[in-house]
């Protein structure tokens, strides 16, 4: 194809350039650096006559440099021999410089420097031109160097495309990640993410707690939806954060009712002390959120231990569920506890005995299980270890 277009007259070259070529010419910004002031404004009256009408010069090697610094151009012609820098050193700065980078350069050279020429083809120009270049080979080579920066610049822009793209792909993976993570353990977060289609595990022996806001309802009756909700809002985050410290999870909230467990998904044998520092704790928060809201709040709690069937349900919305006994337990002794304290199992008090200090209730009548002894959890015998 160059050879087509060198052998064509001028007329016949115009003739067969795109549109969207003559349109670059007339907008490209073209640098012509010469030390020879009439080869300057011959190689500018030639590109004007090609089209070319946003045209610069630079009388050395330096000036060009300072000029392609405070300018962005499309195409450098560059003489050979010049004063304070010739065209190898300006190539070679350029080349430094990530600045002044993806200017294309055509070296302009006599016919005894070809072998010049050649060396700064190796050092990054793009093409060279003999002196004087006759109207068709200079249209030639400037037309194929703007060409080929266009198709250049054209592959950065996709590339920083493609890259902004992957950064977004991984962006909404992280948010999609710590959502999951929100919803579920991490470990069966991780195992939902690794492909498998059924999780459910027996566990042993855990620790489950309900806790229930007595007076909730009523409050809600005379309070601001928005107001309402903040409040309760405000609850559960301090409880969340409790959770999150003590190494217990949190499986779910139901109205103003909050149930967590502790020794699953991976198994701890202090699962009974840390659900039972956790409640505590959150007694005490509650009193202090009472303080800030100016509300008189209080909370039930339970607690059971036992076995229990833990699994993933769901499949457009993912919930980490509890089952069995344990559960069942668990929720009658919060519901047959009284506000402000910690309500536990026989079981439950078993696994804290000789490291908290526990108050037995005696028989308490829980729905479906008939008389159970029951005990008050009041505190800790010694600091807990965090």
């Amino acid at each position: 194809m160059m050879n087509e277009i060198i052998s064509q007259t001028p007329q016949q070259v115009e003739a067969i350039l795109p549109e969207q070529v003559a349109a670059t010419l007339k907008k490209a910004e073209v640098l012509v650096v010469d030390d020879s002031r009439m080869m300057r404004a011959a190689l500018s009256r030639s590109l004007r006559e090609l089209g070319f009408t946003n045209i610069s010069e630079a009388v050395d090697g330096g000036d060009a440099i300072n000029k392609l610094l405070e300018k962005s151009y499309d195409l450098m012609l560059l003489d050979m021999e010049m004063p304070v820098m010739n065209g190898m050193e300006v190539l070679a700065a350029m080349k430094l410089d990530s600045r002044l980078g993806g200017v294309p350069v055509i070296v302009i050279s006599a016919a005894d420097q070809i072998e010049k020429a050649v060396q700064c083809i190796e050092a990054g120009a793009e093409d060279y031109l003999p002196k004087p270049p006759a109207l068709t080979l200079l249209r030639a080579r400037v037309t194929t160097a703007l060409e080929k920066k266009r198709l250049r610049d054209l592959d950065r822009l996709r590339f920083a495309q493609l890259q902004a793209e992957k950064e977004l792909v991984e962006l909404e993976k992280e948010k999609s990640e710590k959502l999951l993570l929100n919803i579920l353990p991490g470990a069966i977060a991780g195992r939902l993410k690794s492909g498998e289609k059924t999780i459910a595990n027996g566990h042993a022996t855990v620790s489950v707690m309900f806790a229930d806001l007595c007076g909730f309802t009523a409050l809600s009756r005379k309070t601001n939806p928005a107001k309402l909700v903040e409040m309760l809002n405000g609850i559960f985050t301090a409880f969340d954060l409790i959770v999150e410290k003590h190494g217990v999870e949190k499986i779910k909230t139901i109205g103003d009712c909050y149930m967590m467990v502790g020794g699953l998904p991976t198994h701890r044998d202090d699962h009974a002390q840390v659900v039972a520092d956790a409640a505590l704790e959150m007694v005490q928060a509650l009193d202090q959120l009472n303080q800030v809201n100016g509300t008189d709040l209080k909370m039930r709690v339970g607690i059971h231990t036992g076995p229990v069937v833990a699994g993933v349900i769901g499949k457009i919305k993912f919930t980490y569920d509890l089952w069995g006994d344990t559960v069942n337990v668990a929720s009658r002794m919060e519901s047959s506890g009284l506000p402000g304290m910690v309500h536990l199992s026989e079981q439950t008090q078993e696994a804290l005995r000789g490291k908290f200090m526990l108050e037995e209730r005696g028989f308490v009548e829980c729905k479906g299980l008939g008389q159970v002894k029951t005990f008050f959890l009041k505190g800790r015998d010694v600091p807990a270890i965090c």
